[in-house]
């Protein structure tokens, strides 16, 4: 059955659906002409029509069933558009066999039906949004949450190792399952690849210079000669040796020396008259041994000075190059810590310098320019890489790209693939053993529907649908013509009493009866062969237009019948919804004489209205349509207060009924009855003619409870004798002795 309508964008409906929601067994919707209810009745007949895209029926377990129709298309369709009707294939009675095998595979059909329902609800859920196909749509969403962050959380430089995917969540996902089945690729750290990437992924980048080497053996050579460890002395055999000696500073008589000959005649030392020998005996002293190591450290220091200078230069062309493969910041630091190192020793050597005799250990720089030498040669490392990249760029990228997932899929996502792969092939199993469940139940309702419809066309016929219609004709009191069997095998053609065709002839309500007579027994049986025991829907619009009073009540009575059969379960009518704008055929057709508190259950009312040229739809709890009609019948059936109103209520609805609706006078009345009973009927006329016509007093005159059950009785037999019986139990509620 249908469980929810949603209407938009077609004829007065507006973009945002009228719904029409937890929809019963029975459904009526009251609404004026011209507001949409027809629209309804057109979409439940075709919902897939190209006019109805915003239209949507949601059906019961997902399973739609065939939906008869009866509108003004389908009065167009079958009655005025074609010259002969399709005749209505029923099922016969003459073969129980027959009958009882397709009672037999109907309920196989209906056990499969429901299997199939409960499988679909494990699979699809209530709604169709649930089950496990819901589980796994919730599983997919929450991978690819994960997935799209861990992609994140590798930087920008990275990136473009997700072309293709980097705009799409689910085109990710997707991606990442299948580097996951077909990546190869060993694990690379994060900073190699990012470091990489920065010029497999640059388009504009180039090859670039290697940094100088650095030549710094001939500096530490000069910082470990043995001259800064040697005291520089003269000759211990020289008269003034031991004087020197004694004194313990050999180079300060060193720099006198120099003074001798400006000092003649006196000593620079003491200022006394210098002794003869002196002067010989200075250069005796500092013999050719002392001048060899004097200009041995002279030389050292101007080496260790011209290396130095040379070092430095070297160092500041490394610092000055702009690459991005060596530490600069850690470069600075050692190339600092080099010059402080250089400064120390110089001032170390000029003290040597001054003071020949006296020992100095030069601070090594081999260590921190080992150091630097390291990071230059492994940023060239670095930029020989680069360049091989650069030169193969094509080939670079595939390889880093796959590199790339590979990390991602070991690093930061391994245990949400874990978790995902595992769970995932669960459901899946199920979604697939439930699939295949409802296919192999739906293969078995198609053979059962073969078998039904080999079983119905061995014991269907249209000629019960020509009597049955017939008979309904001749009892509604439709002489003037009746149904046939057509030329055109399988059809019917209306004719009249000699033979001739009188389809184009008959009145509006004529046409109207007939059709709807037509579409009352297609409800039961089909217009081929086979299918006269589906199931199926049945929808009926304004079924009454252009029919007179008597005939409108006939069709509600026929429709409360079918319903009656529905609520019992009889026959293959699954759900009906009646739309109408007439009041009383409203009325008429909700009439329940048994409806209790639970009526709701089974039943709906609706009612659809159009406000400012747009029409809506609103559900009520209760039956919405009431008539001063209906009031008048509630004043019978209470009696009035005291019997005050019973007459006036008595004769108005007389007139209602039979004189308005039926075109019955009310002074034709008594002519159903004979004997006493017609004179009974007359003094009920000027009875209520009296009670209607006159003021009472209540506290004063009162009509007397014999009084008004005697009439009350004729009132009864008025609608028993003229064939309306069905009418008045209705409104006086069945099973009423009054």
């Amino acid at each position: 059955m249908i469980e929810k309508i949603e209407i938009a964008g077609i004829a007065t409906y507006c973009s945002t659906p009228g719904l029409l929601e937890k929809l019963s067994l029975f459904n009526y919707c009251y609404g004026a002409n011209g507001c949409g209810k027809t629209t309804i009745s057109r979409v439940i007949a075709d919902p897939d029509h190209e006019d109805h895209h915003g239209c949507k029926l949601t059906w019961k377990s997902g399973t739609p069933l065939e939906t008869l129709v009866y509108n003004s298309d389908f009065v167009e369709k079958h009655f005025r558009a074609a010259d002969q009707l399709p005749g209505i294939f029923t099922l016969g009675e003459q073969d129980a066999t027959v009958l009882d095998q397709i009672k037999e595979a109907k309920k196989q059909r209906e056990k499969l039906i429901d299997e199939v329902a409960t499988l679909k609800k494990s699979l699809t859920g209530e709604d169709g949004t649930g089950g496990k196909k819901a589980e796994l749509s919730v599983l997919n969403d929450t991978f690819i949450d994960a997935c799209w962050k861990a992609k994140s959380t590798l930087g920008e430089t990275l990136q473009k190792a997700f072309e293709g995917t980097r705009n799409s969540k689910d085109k990710f996902r997707t991606k990442v399952l299948e580097e996951h089945s077909t990546n190869s690729a060993v694990t690379v750290p994060l900073d190699k690849l990012t470091e990489r990437a920065s010029t497999v992924f640059d388009d504009n980048a180039a090859s670039l210079e290697n940094l100088p080497k650095l030549e710094w053996t001939d500096l530490t050579s000069i910082e470990t000669h043995e001259i800064w460890a040697k005291r520089i002395v003269g000759k211990g055999d020289v008269d003034i040796a031991a004087l020197i000696q004694r004194i313990g500073n050999s180079d300060w008589v060193k720099s006198g020396q120099e003074f001798l000959t400006e000092s003649k005649p006196k000593c620079p030392f003491c200022q006394q008259d210098m002794p003869a020998s002196l002067e010989d005996d200075l250069v005796s002293y500092f013999d050719e041994t002392f001048t060899n190591h004097s200009d041995a450290i002279e030389s050292a220091a101007s080496q260790y000075e011209s290396n130095s200078e040379s070092l430095k230069q070297q160092l500041e062309q490394i610092q000055s190059a702009e690459s991005q493969f060596i530490d600069k910041t850690l470069l600075t630091a050692k190339i600092k810590h080099f010059n402080s190192l250089v400064e120390s020793n110089k001032l170390l050597i000029e003290r040597k310098r001054k003071e020949l005799s006296k020992r100095i250990t030069i601070n090594p720089c081999g260590t921190v320019l080992s150091e630097i030498s390291l990071l230059v040669e492994r940023a060239n490392l670095k930029i020989a890489e680069h360049n091989t990249a650069v030169q193969d760029q094509a080939n670079q990228k595939v390889v880093l790209r796959s590199q790339v997932w590979r990390h991602l899929l070991d690093v930061s996502l391994a245990a949400d693939i874990e978790c995902y792969v595992k769970k995932s092939e669960g459901i899946k199993k199920a979604i697939e053993s439930l699939s295949k469940q409802i296919n192999d139940r739906d293969a078995n309702i198609r053979k059962i529907d073969s078998k039904i419809r080999d079983l119905e066309k061995s014991t269907t016929s249209i000629q019960p649908t020509i009597d049955a219609i017939n008979v309904l004709l001749r009892s509604f009191g439709f002489h003037g013509f009746s149904l046939a069997s057509a030329e055109k095998s399988r059809c019917y053609k209306l004719v009249r009493e000699d033979g001739t065709d009188a389809q184009r002839t008959l009145s509006e309500g004529e046409k109207t009866f007939v059709t709807f007579l037509y579409f009352y027994h297609l409800l039961r049986g089909s217009s081929s062969e086979s299918g006269t025991t589906q199931n199926r829907i049945v929808v009926f619009d304004d079924p009454v237009s252009s029919l007179d009073g008597d005939v409108l009540f006939i069709v509600s009575t026929l429709i409360r019948e079918l319903c009656d059969d529905v609520r019992e379960s009889r026959g293959s009518i699954k759900q009906v919804f009646v739309l109408t704008h007439n009041v009383y055929f409203h009325k008429e057709v909700t009439f329940n004489s048994k409806r209790g508190p639970d009526a709701l259950n089974e039943e709906s009312f609706w009612t659809v209205r159009k406000r400012k040229g747009e029409s809506e739809v609103v559900r009520h709890d209760y039956n919405p349509i009431k008539s001063s009609y209906e009031l008048l019948w509630q004043d019978v059936r209470e009696r009035g207060v005291g019997n005050l109103t019973i007459q006036n209520s008595m004769r108005r609805i007389l007139e209602s009924y039979f004189k308005i609706l039926g075109g019955i006078n009310l002074d034709k009345l008594q002519d159903s009855f004979e004997g006493h009973e017609k004179l009974a009927c007359r003094s009920l006329s000027s009875w209520i003619n009296d009670g209607s016509h006159s003021a009472h007093d209540d506290l004063y005159v009162a009509v007397e409870d014999s009084t008004a059950d005697l009439y009350f009785d004729v009132f009864r037999r008025i609608f028993d004798n003229l064939g309306h019986v069905e009418h008045y139990n209705m409104m006086m509620g069945a099973g009423s002795s009054k």
